[in-house]
C-alpha cells in the first residue's frame, strides 16, 4: 500500500494500492506502550490510541508489561475487537524497567514505523497520522508536542517537575522511529533501569550516527500529571545516577543539550559528606561537624528551592 504523507489536512488518508482481490493491508505503524501495574491509566491510554483517525488495519497496539500481570493481560485482551486495530500483549518481566519493555515491544512489532507513548498519556486522535507525516526526505525519527495540563494557582512540586516535559526533546511519551534505525543502533540501553534518560541516550546515539531527526508539533500527546504526595520530587532525585550514566556515555551532547555545567550542589553535597567521613575515619571531630553542617545546609537549600511556592495538595 501507499501512504499519502505529504499533506497534513484532516482529509489526508491512506491510499490502498488495490482495493479488491483479497490483498491484505500491511501494518504501517506499531504503537508500543510499556506498563507496570497501572491498569486504570493504561485503559485510558488504550482508549485514546484505539480512537486514532487512521484506518484500524494500518496500525497495531503492543502493550509490553514489566509486571507480566494477568490482570493487565485481561485488560488488554478486552481491546481486541474486530472493528479495531490489532492489539497484542507481551509479558516483559525478564528485565526490569521501561527500556527493556520497549525493546521487547518494538522487536515484536510488524510496522516499519515504531511509535512510543506511555501508559499515563492520552494521544490526540490525529497523533499517529501527524507523526507519520513527518517521515519524508530521509527522516529517521520524529518527536511531537507534549501538553502537560497543570491546574491554575500553585501546582504541586510533582506537577512542576512533569511540566518540564513540554520543552524536552525526544521524550518517550511521544516519539516515532524507523524500525530499521532502531535495529541499527540496538534500541534502548537497558542499563537505564527506570524511566529516566533512556530516551535521551537513544536520541544522542541517533545524532552520533548521523540520522536525520525532526520535530512535528502537530503530533500531540497529553500527559496529565499523576496525583502524588507533596515532596515526591525530592525522592526522585535518586534518578540522578542515570544523569551520570548519560554524561559518561555522551559528555559533549549532555553539555550541549541538557546542562552546560554540572550542578554545584551535587559536588558540594558529596564533598561535604566525604569531608565528614574523612574526619570520622581520622578522628578529627571538627571535620566531622563541618562536613555534616555543610551537607545539611546544602540539602535544606535544595529542598527549599524545590518546594517553594508549591501546593501541599495531592
Amino acid at each position: 500500500m501507499l501512504l499519502d504523507l505529504s499533506a497534513r489536512r484532516p482529509g489526508d488518508r491512506f491510499i490502498p494500492a488495490r482495493k479488491a482481490g483479497g490483498w491484505d493491508v500491511s501494518v504501517v505503524v506499531s504503537v508500543v506502550i510499556p506498563t507496570y501495574r497501572r491498569d486504570q491509566l493504561l485503559a485510558r491510554c488504550l482508549s485514546a490510541v484505539a480512537a486514532q483517525d487512521l484506518p484500524p488495519e494500518c496500525y497495531e497496539i503492543i502493550v509490553s508489561d514489566n509486571a507480566a500481570s494477568s490482570e493487565t493481560e485481561r485488560l488488554v485482551q478486552r481491546w481486541v475487537r474486530p472493528e479495531g486495530p490489532s492489539v497484542r500483549y507481551i509479558p516483559a518481566s525478564d528485565s526490569p524497567g521501561p527500556a527493556a519493555a520497549r525493546n521487547q515491544g518494538w522487536r515484536a512489532a510488524r510496522g516499519t514505523i515504531i511509535a512510543f507513548t506511555d501508559d499515563d498519556c492520552i494521544p490526540t486522535p490525529s497523533w499517529l497520522r501527524m507523526g507519520l507525516a513527518g517521515f519524508k526526505d530521509g527522516i529517521a525519527g520524529v518527536w511531537g508536542q507534549i501538553i502537560v495540563p497543570i491546574p491554575e494557582g500553585d501546582p504541586t512540586d510533582y506537577e512542576l517537575d512533569a511540566a518540564k516535559l513540554e520543552g524536552a526533546e525526544f521524550v518517550n511519551a511521544n516519539c516515532f522511529y524507523q524500525r530499521d534505525i532502531l535495529e541499527a543502533v540496538g534500541g534502548f540501553d537497558e542499563q537505564f533501569e527506570t524511566a529516566w534518560r533512556e530516551d535521551s541516550d537513544l536520541f544522542f546515539r541517533l545524532i552520533d550516527s548521523g540520522s536525520r531527526l525532526s520535530r512535528v508539533s502537530e503530533a500531540v500527546v497529553v500527559h496529565p500529571p499523576r496525583q502524588a504526595r507533596w515532596g515526591i520530587s525530592l525522592l526522585q532525585q535518586r534518578k540522578s545516577m542515570f544523569n551520570a550514566l548519560l554524561y559518561k556515555k555522551h559528555p559533549r551532547l549532555y553539555r550541549e543539550r541538557i546542562q552546560s555545567n554540572p550542578p554545584w550542589r551535587y559536588y558540594l553535597s558529596v564533598g561535604s559528606l566525604a569531608n565528614g567521613v574523612a574526619g570520622l575515619a581520622f578522628g578529627v571531630p571538627v571535620l566531622v561537624v563541618a562536613g555534616l553542617c555543610l551537607w545539611a545546609a546544602v540539602t535544606v537549600h535544595f529542598c527549599a528551592m524545590r518546594l517553594a511556592r508549591t501546593s501541599h495538595s495531592t
